[in-house]
């Protein structure tokens, strides 16, 4: 059986989890399309899009077949359009194990949930959680494993977890004499390189490795960067088998085909993430508990500094028990926001913070993380203590980037060594 690429329907919406959502359905869990986009990307540049490793079937299936594979996977984890898993298992791949990471295999699970193990419905295959009591593989679950498959999609930032359970799942792989194949996807946001670099005494569950806030590598280049810093546990070494992607280079302009998590429903919200997370350290919502995540600012004390309102509510599935639940917010409406903007200054935006901790009246409360369990820990996010300091001192932003260095300069010249693309 041969799988064919299939190119992205610019106007078709398609659905791989039953809670998917956006902003004004409940049920598209497709990012939107590039005409309603700000980042410059058109039909034209979508209809020569990149190839994912996962879609160039005859570079792995020879080598997958005849042995026992497990697979890390979540619901961006496609061939064309159809789920990796029940694709491979189709073509006779033996698939013994899936493993799944934050918001679980089917990506249904909200920020945070600890997601428990299971049995995929569909194949009756075991699937079980790196979210959950494990972060990583056992040595029992990998001993009837022969080859271990790594297939998600990122976006790009420190703080998003994958790039944690790619880490943690090379270090089983190593430590248990087992290679990991990976099926390297785009980066969104690999055009940017930016932030300060994690220090070490802020290392967390969102923040493990010695990098800035957008590190601009694929899957593939961040896996060789693990191995060749010795940043895995013990510096353990995984072998690796990576499957490029055709037609990239991290300025390629890609839309994903499917939402990567619950909050992130949108090709703008994608985008604006690593903006906007930070702001998880604030009083201030994200737009959590709205259909329009990480793509609007606010809170209630803001009403009479700004005109845009929103109001967060419960969202099975997206969030439950959202920051200023049920409350009028006022702020920041980011979803036309000039994305091209973003791409050509390749920076990340401290205005938007700037001026909103201007704004906010209440200024000993706006990085307070004891108003609420959904306000997190500001300096966690921004890998270091000093940004909070610089905006409530008044900082420029001259001087807040010129505080980053020289360790953002020392990562990009790191980073070259690992880059697979131009």
């Amino acid at each position: 059986m041969k799988i064919i690429l299939c190119i992205l329907s610019i106007t078709t919406a398609i659905c791989l989890t039953s809670n998917c959502v956006n902003s004004s359905s409940h049920k598209s869990p497709v990012i939107a399309d590039a005409d309603s986009l700000n980042t410059g990307a058109t039909r034209e540049t979508i209809a020569k899009s990149p190839v994912t490793g996962a879609d160039q079937t005859s570079e792995y299936l020879s080598y997958l077949k005849g042995k026992r594979i497990a697979i890390v996977v979540n619901q961006t984890s496609i061939i064309a359009k159809t789920p990796i898993v029940d694709s491979l298992v189709a073509l006779g791949i033996n698939i013994v194990k899936i493993f799944g990471p934050e918001h679980g295999f089917r990506g249904t699970a909200s920020n945070g949930d600890k997601v428990n193990d299971d049995v995929d419905p569909k194949t009756g295959i075991p699937a079980i959680s790196l979210y959950g009591k494990l972060k990583r593989p056992t040595p029992e679950q990998l001993a009837d494993v022969d080859l271990m498959v790594f297939d998600i999609q990122d976006v790009g930032a420190r703080f998003y977890t994958y790039i944690n359970t790619l880490g943690y799942v090379m270090e089983s792989c190593a430590e248990n004499g087992k290679e990991m194949v990976i099926l390297d996807r785009p980066n969104p946001n690999g055009f940017m390189v930016d932030g300060p670099i994690l220090e070490d005494h802020l290392h967390s569950g969102i923040g493990v490795y010695p990098m800035p806030v957008t590190h601009g590598l694929t899957m593939g280049e961040f896996a060789q960067m693990l191995n060749g810093e010795g940043w895995l546990r013990n510096k353990v070494k995984c072998k690796l088998k990576i499957i490029k992607i055709a037609n990239y280079t991290h300025d390629t302009p890609y839309i994903l085909p499917v939402m990567p998590s619950p909050n992130l429903n949108t090709q703008q919200s994608v985008m604006l993430y690593p903006h906007i997370c930070m702001f998880e350290g604030t009083i201030l919502s994200q737009g959590r508990g709205t259909y329009m995540p990480f793509t609007v600012l606010g809170a209630p004390l803001l009403k009479g500094k700004y005109d845009f309102t929103f109001t967060p509510h419960s969202i099975k599935g997206m969030s439950e028990t959202p920051l200023h639940q049920d409350k009028e917010c006022y702020g920041l409406d980011l979803r036309n926001y000039d994305m091209k903007d973003i791409i050509r200054k390749r920076q990340l935006n401290l205005q938007w913070l700037m001026e909103m901790y201007k704004a906010y009246p209440d200024k000993e409360r706006f990085f307070d993380m004891s108003q609420s369990k959904q306000i997190g820990n500001f300096d966690k996010l921004a890998g270091t203590e000093n940004l909070r300091k610089q905006i409530i001192a008044g900082t420029s932003e001259e001087e807040i980037r010129k505080s980053w260095e020289p360790g953002l300069s020392r990562f990009r010249e790191m980073r070259k060594k690992y880059l697979i693309y131009p």
